[in-house]
């Protein structure tokens, strides 16, 4: 277990992952679509889809943890992605950047933990047609209009 593993409690009793924050990483392939997590039972929000991800480390950027923890659940290469931006959630005690990279090449992610029941690579239009983990939900708007926009 790393520094960073433990709940983060706020003012109104909700709980967050991570003591440092958490981060996780959305992989935009042209062609594919999006690599989409179907979040494992046991996890928080089970059963929703969402992104790979999770605490970042003590000292650990937001990039750094999302590439490290895309590799360790789905198995995703940092090499095959250029970094385009990053979206925070920020609560003032806790916050979560989703990274959003662009696949500069084909890779096939594969399950390389028990934090998932599936990986997918998901159609930017289909998104919205899955159970989705309620904070990615909320965030998927703003960034399916920011990926749109690098595309025009």
């Amino acid at each position: 277990m790393d520094s960073g593993d433990a709940w983060v409690e706020g003012p109104d009793g909700q709980r967050f992952w991570g003591r440092f924050g958490a981060a996780g990483l959305l992989v935009h392939d042209l062609r594919r679509g999006v690599l989409l997590q179907h979040r494992a039972d046991w996890s928080h929000f089970g059963g929703t889809w969402g992104l790979p991800g999770g605490a970042r480390h003590a000292g650990e950027s937001a990039v750094d943890g999302a590439l490290r923890e895309a590799a360790e659940e789905a198995a995703v290469p940092p090499d095959a992605l250029h970094v385009l931006f990053e979206s925070v959630l920020d609560l003032g005690f806790w916050s979560y950047t989703t990274v959003v990279a662009q696949a500069v090449r084909s890779f096939e992610p594969h399950m390389a933990d028990v934090e998932s029941i599936e990986l997918r690579w998901v159609p930017v239009d289909q998104v919205v047609s899955l159970p989705l983990h309620p904070g990615f939900a909320a965030s998927w708007p703003s960034l399916r209009a920011r990926l749109a926009a690098l595309s025009d």
